[in-house]
């Protein structure tokens, strides 16, 4: 029996697969060692601030507050995803990871990932309301609780079907040797190319959640952000419109930077999967973006500051 294999019911199943990871650049080990642990330090610091400082500051407990909580509960499942596999391979020099694992991996990832970019159309719907709506009362009639809760648990459970669809569908392939995963992490792409068996139904399946997910959503997001802007314009004070800028310019460079990333990654065909450029966007969306997401969110917003400050004292001085 070949190593790394396992045999059941005359089919060779992969017992594990080798992340080929940064080991092309073998001087860079430490480097990078270094600059992903203080990335995940910073990320995991950052996000459960965010999600601490909304849920117990009641001049927080607002539609795109709570929004915000839910993207950093994302980023924290994403990053905790992806990151300690990579400290460890590159920490210890071993670059293997399991069937289960690679599998569990995959569908954290694209769960926290399709999440993802529902929720930032689910946020952009919410500063579209807040904004061109005119009444204060409508915006809150419009966004209640219930119809917060409601949004992002259909965010929540969309996604998990979607990705317990895309990790079954990845499950039920064979994969032959040599059994090196180009990548840092296990996803779609890479993993396509190394199966035995037909892809045609996991490459249609990628195809239209691609749709869906990527250009659907983010379609949304640019009618909002084309009404939103449509209306700043239409205020008359300069005040006024840079408050209203203010409340959506942070998701806004958070949809662009996240946007960039994931198109790089995905928006193109298993046959062209390019693994630097996959590697440079795989850094992008699962480390950088979760990192400055909450520094991106805090960094203007006079409310978290004031939220911080009385959470944490020293904050305040």
């Amino acid at each position: 029996m070949e190593p790394g294999r396992t045999t059941k019911s005359n089919q060779s199943l992969v017992a594990e697969f080798v992340l080929q990871g940064f080991s092309e650049h073998p001087s860079l080990r430490l480097p990078l060692l270094g600059c992903f642990l203080v990335l995940y330090v910073v990320a995991l610091t950052g996000n459960t601030v965010i999600i601490t400082v909304v849920g117990f500051s009641a001049g927080l407990h607002s539609p795109m507050y709570f929004f915000l909580s839910n993207l950093a509960t994302m980023d924290i499942i994403c990053t905790s995803t992806i990151l300690p596999k990579v400290l460890a391979g590159l920490a210890a020099g071993q670059h293997t990871i399991s069937y289960v694992g690679c599998m569990a991996q995959l569908f954290f990832l694209i769960w926290s990932g399709s999440s993802e970019l529902l929720l930032l159309s689910v946020m952009a719907f919410d500063r579209y309301v807040a904004i061109c709506v005119y009444s204060p009362l409508h915006y809150s009639t419009i966004m209640s609780s219930r119809m917060c809760a409601t949004l992002a648990g259909g965010v929540w459970v969309t996604c998990a079907l979607n990705s317990s669809i895309h990790t079954s569908l990845m499950a039920r392939l064979n994969f032959c040797r040599p059994r090196v995963i180009e990548h840092f992490f296990c996803e779609i792409p890479p993993l396509l190319l190394l199966s035995c068996s037909p892809t045609r139904v996991n490459s249609i399946m990628t195809l239209l959640a691609d749709g869906f997910y990527g250009f659907t959503n983010f379609m949304l997001t640019l009618a909002s952000y084309v009404c939103i802007v449509a209306s700043i314009l239409c205020i008359r004070s300069r005040e006024g419109k840079l408050r209203a800028f203010t409340t959506c310019s942070s998701h806004l460079i958070v949809v662009s930077v996240y946007y960039s990333a994931v198109s790089c990654a995905y928006i193109s065909p298993a046959s062209s999967y390019n693994p630097e450029r996959s590697k440079v966007a795989g850094v992008m969306y699962t480390v950088l973006s979760p990192t400055l997401n909450p520094l991106i969110y805090s960094l203007r917003n006079k409310d978290v500051h004031c939220a911080l400050g009385k959470l944490l004292p020293f904050c305040g001085r």
